[in-house]
């Protein structure tokens, strides 16, 4: 959970948050923050930044070390597709935020909505803040096993908060070399390249 825009953190003695104006509150939030920042200089300077507060998600890698293959999702999305992606169409791991649940919750709920699998033993990875420059999201990464027995359905989201996705299973070494062409989402790429570099992958080899 993030702390709240009206109370804002005191941790740090080089920034003194002055204002904080609520711009959008649609979806989710968007705030100005005016601060006084004391650099390394000693000097105090005025800045205004603006957040953008999602709360908080998680993310999963399926993996079946067996067959060497890893479970992945596809969905459009929007603001890829009015930035450059062809269709809109990401290949991601499962993900989604966490809303009220804890990270393992909430994960082991968008496995089986997303991908099908009610998943047993989860391994947590790491916490990552994927675009701190003005999103406060922080992002829970995780992996877990999968086979034919952790299907429990089709998987493809919730069609009544309008999802369409669609369940991928690649070779491991089929996914790594689609990073940077077909596969372009980070939490993605990262969970692939810990795969291989570290986690179950590297360690069959």
């Amino acid at each position: 959970m993030t702390v709240p825009a009206d109370d804002p953190p005191t941790s740090n003695d080089r920034v003194r948050v002055t204002d904080v104006r609520l711009l959008s509150d649609h979806w989710h939030r968007l705030h100005a923050t005016t601060f006084d920042y004391r650099g390394d200089d000693g000097e105090w300077t005025t800045q205004t930044r603006e957040t953008y507060d999602r709360g908080n998600g998680a993310t999963i890698l399926l993996y079946n070390l067996a067959q060497r293959t890893v479970l992945l999702t596809s969905q459009f999305r929007y603001p890829v597709y009015i930035n450059g992606h062809p269709d809109g169409y990401l290949i991601e791991a499962a993900a989604g935020l966490l809303d009220l649940d804890d990270a393992e919750t909430a994960i082991r709920r968008e496995a089986v909505e997303e991908t099908g699998h009610r998943i047993g033993d989860v391994e947590h990875i790491f916490d990552v803040y994927m675009s701190p420059g003005s999103v406060t999201e922080k992002l829970y990464f995780f992996a877990a096993p999968y086979d034919a027995h952790t299907r429990e359905t089709a998987g493809g989201g919730l069609a009544e908060e309008g999802e369409e996705i669609g369940v991928l299973e690649l070779g491991i070494d089929e996914a790594l070399a689609m990073i940077g062409t077909t596969i372009v989402d980070a939490k993605t790429i990262m969970l692939l390249q810990w795969a291989a570099l570290s986690g179950p992958f590297a360690s069959a080899a």
